[in-house]
């Protein structure tokens, strides 16, 4: 996990310790306080709402424990692909350019250009240089693509 992703997830996990879990407390006993639970709609979201906060929890507080950080600017692989790198690739059809970042799985979000290792095109990407093709058997049909640029920033 990236020293940035790790950050996040903490943010995450504070946000849902101290704002989100005391929330649904709350609406929980306020819910209960209006009677009969078996026919309690609010209540019952209310509580099933908990459950996700709960396993959510979970979740990052386990991933956290046992991640490794990496400090991506530390790594010097030159221009090559290896995790954590920010590559530039251009599709091979079009000639547009997008850049994204290989991080962890759970730090993954394609909104702001974080990839998972574990994607396709992570995968195809991971070893290969400036400059190298790169050809991804994508749900349309196969896509090329050509690395412009990698970079490490923390």
């Amino acid at each position: 996990m990236t020293a940035k992703g790790a950050a996040r997830l903490r943010a995450e996990l504070e946000e849902l310790k101290s704002v989100k879990r005391p929330a649904i407390i709350a609406a929980i006993a306020e819910a209960r306080a209006h009677g009969d639970l078996r026919e309690n709609a609010e209540y019952h979201a209310a509580r099933e709402q908990q459950g996700f906060i709960e396993g959510r929890i979970k979740l990052l507080e386990g991933e956290l424990s046992h991640a490794e950080i990496i400090d991506v600017s530390k790594i010097n692989a030159g221009s090559r692909v290896v995790f954590g790198a920010t590559v530039v690739v251009a599709d091979a059809e079009s000639g547009e350019e997008t850049t994204y970042q290989i991080v962890g799985d759970l730090e993954a979000d394609i909104k702001q250009g974080l990839i998972a290792i574990t994607s396709p095109l992570a995968r195809a990407l991971i070893g290969k240089n400036e400059g190298d093709t790169v050809t991804l058997e994508a749900p349309g049909g196969r896509r090329e693509f050509e690395i412009v640029e990698v970079r490490y920033e923390g």
